[in-house]
């Protein structure tokens, strides 16, 4: 089972995502357990403060060192973290080859920045992997991490009903997913690839391929570029 624990100042931000669908399922059968926990639980003072003003000027306040590392220290009090996540708009950015790794994983935590983000002595001291999910900036690292949550959770064998399913999904070998169809056979004067209807496996697997690898090129050729 793969526990995933998120410290974060908005639980309320993960709760749905995390307890509908494919989600919900992986926890239900004990495949994945996410535990979410809110971080003014460490305040320094009555008031839930877990922030304050940068040092040496500048707008926009900073998640302090204590309430963060005194939470990690409680939340691995009864066993270390494989992986301690930031998630920030500065780090390596997520991707299915990052995802099938942490999947593997036993034990982790997720850091959810807020403000201008964490005071840098808690990711010089604790955290192990940062990632971003792109090039733009999230009001917080909330939503963030439950896409990490369930990229990694649906990898988890046993989860999908057809585990075959995670195995043909975009960028598992770097190439695009092919163009998919269900009935009916022609709507709109639009049909269904003949391929697709003869009942031939192996034709259908190789014009499958085919067309991954032309969407590829003609869609995200970079893809191909880190192949060779």
């Amino acid at each position: 089972m793969l526990t995933v624990d998120i410290l974060t100042v908005l639980p309320e931000l993960l709760e749905s995502p995390m307890s509908h669908s494919i989600m919900k399922r992986a926890q239900d059968k004990g495949l994945l357990q996410v535990r979410i926990h809110q971080l003014r639980k460490w305040a320094v003072n009555k008031y839930g403060m877990v922030d304050d003003y940068q040092y040496g000027g500048g707008a926009g306040m900073v998640m302090m060192c204590e309430p963060l590392a005194n939470a990690i220290d409680e939340l691995q009090s009864d066993g270390a973290f494989d992986e301690i996540i930031y998630m920030t708009p500065d780090g390596r950015r997520f991707d299915q080859r990052m995802a099938n790794g942490l999947s593997l994983k036993g034990k982790i935590l997720i850091i959810c920045g807020h403000y201008k983000g964490i005071d840098d002595r808690i990711r010089q001291r604790y955290v192990t992997k940062e990632i971003s999910i792109g090039d733009y900036v999230l009001s917080g690292g909330e939503l963030a991490a439950a896409v990490v949550v369930d990229a990694i959770g649906r990898l988890i064998p046993g989860v999908l009903n057809d585990e075959t399913s995670a195995l043909t999904d975009s960028f598992q070998d770097n190439l695009l997913a092919p163009p998919v169809y269900t009935r009916p056979a022609e709507f709109r004067d639009m049909k269904v690839p003949d391929i697709l209807l003869q009942g031939d496996p192996k034709k259908v697997e190789e014009w499958r391929y085919e067309q991954a690898l032309q969407r590829t090129r003609e869609r995200r050729p970079d893809l191909l570029q880190d192949e060779e």
